[in-house]
Formats: C-alpha cells, structure tokens, sequence
C-alpha cells in the first residue's frame, strides 16, 4: 500500500500555490499518495482559530505581503502581490471542480495548482466557469466535462465531508497536511513532512 497524505487546504490559498510542485516533488520520491480535499476555509477558520487574511490588522497584512515576496523569490515563483481576482468571490466551486477531477482519475494536482497559478500570477477570475474550463481544457482534461459535474451530489457530499473533517481534526489553516495522523501545517512544514514520509518507507 502506497503512503497516504491527506491535503486540507482552499483554492485560494498562496501557501497552497508555492507548495503545488512541491508537494508533487515530495509524492514522487517517496512514491505516496496525495488526496487533496479542498474545503470551506471560511465556514472552519472561525470555529478551530484561523483568521482570514482580509480580516487582519493591517500591520499583519502588510507583513503576509512581505512573507510572499519573500517566498516568491526564495522559490523563484511568480506571484503578483494584489492579484486583481482575490480573495475570488466563489473559492468553494474551484474545490468542488478539482474533486471532481480527482474523482474521475485526472491529474488532479496539476489542475489544482493550475487554478491557484491563475489567481496568483495570471490575473484570472476562477469563480467563473468558462475560466475553469479553460484552464481544465489548457492542463488535458475536458473542462466541459468537469464544469457539468462540479455541482453534482457526490462532489458537493465530498467538499461536505472534507469540512466537516477539517473541523474535527483542529485544522485552522490552509495548506494542512495530515500523515498517519499528524498534522503539517503550511507549505513551510513541507520539510517535516518530507522526513516522515522518508522514515515511514524505511521503517
């Protein structure tokens, strides 16, 4: 059986942006397993201590811009700042069409990432769907397909239960990954996760 990571997270998250190809480098070499399971961020954060960016003094504001510039460079990632399409005014429908795609088999990563890209880099408005259907169709998957089935009742039932998951497990931020138990939370934790995935496949 491969090595399982549950990934929590939002589809507008920037932390979830930098780590999307590293996230997949990690899966690769350890031969594991991400499930991502997007969720509402804003219905969670409130009830297990996470606060929402906009709703921060603006002395934290001003220091997260900080931190992504600083991140952006150190990753060599593109970033704009003050992307025109955040905080999107729909962030729950991108998650639903990423579990759609993860439920049909598709490389559900590279959509996932390709999404966050569009908000953070390309100045794209995702909570539309002819905007997720190109980016679908861009990334070699039919995005019409996937924009007819993102609502449909298994896909909505599993965003549900992602919620609900998070809520039990104490998840207050997102990216949080979740192995054998323990959680990881942010893409500056990747580090420690990648060295419990390395001691559990030689355990």
């Amino acid at each position: 059986m491969p090595l399982t990571v549950d990934c929590f997270y939002s589809l507008s998250s920037p932390w979830a942006y930098f780590a999307g190809p590293r996230i997949v480098e990690i899966a690769r070499r350890h031969h594991a397993r991400i499930i991502l399971k997007p969720y509402d961020f804003q219905e969670v954060a409130p009830k297990t201590g996470g606060i929402p960016i906009l709703t921060r003094p603006q002395p934290r504001q001003d220091y997260h811009r900080v931190e992504l510039a600083r991140w952006s460079k150190y990753l060599g990632m593109p970033m704009n700042l003050k992307p025109r399409f955040y905080p999107p005014k729909d962030n729950k429908t991108p998650g639903h069409t990423v579990i759609a795609a993860q439920q049909l088999g598709l490389d559900a990563l590279r959509l996932s990432h390709a999404i966050l890209r569009a908000i953070w880099w390309e100045e794209r408005n995702v909570a539309l769907p002819e905007t997720r259907k190109a980016i679908a169709d861009e990334n070699g998957m039919d995005g019409a397909e996937l924009i007819a089935i993102e609502r449909s009742d298994p896909v909505v039932a599993e965003y549900r239960r992602n919620t609900d998951e998070v809520e039990e497990l104490g998840v207050f931020g997102a990216p949080t990954y979740v192995f054998e138990g323990e959680l990881f939370w942010g893409q500056d934790r990747l580090d420690f996760l990648d060295r419990a995935l390395a001691n559990a496949s030689s355990a």
